[in-house]
């Protein structure tokens, strides 16, 4: 017994929503991360120089421009990835109302 498929054509316009979801994760995962370890870089460099850390250097020179360049290639990724994505399935759908 043969079941119909439930699979339907692709939509367009899931597309920016998902990358602009994975962009902002993206680029939140990456100021986290680079305001981690430019925190922990400025104290170990300040203790060392007997100097009191300036935190404002972690966030303005080191996480700031880090989390730019990490949405950007966030970015670019997940759209590549997406429209692939989509066109993948767009082909497979057309594919599979033909057989």
């Amino acid at each position: 017994m043969a079941f119909p498929s439930a699979s339907r054509a692709p939509r367009w316009y899931g597309i920016p929503a998902r990358v602009g979801l994975l962009t902002f994760l993206g680029t939140l995962l990456s100021f986290a991360f680079s305001l981690l370890f430019g925190i922990v870089g400025t104290v170990v460099v300040s203790a060392s120089l007997h100097l009191h850390p300036d935190m404002t250097v972690a966030y303005r020179r080191i996480a700031f421009p880090a989390a730019c360049v990490g949405g950007i290639l966030t970015f670019v990724f997940s759209l590549v990835t997406e429209v692939r994505h989509f066109r993948r399935s767009k082909t497979l759908s057309a594919l599979e109302r033909m057989g």
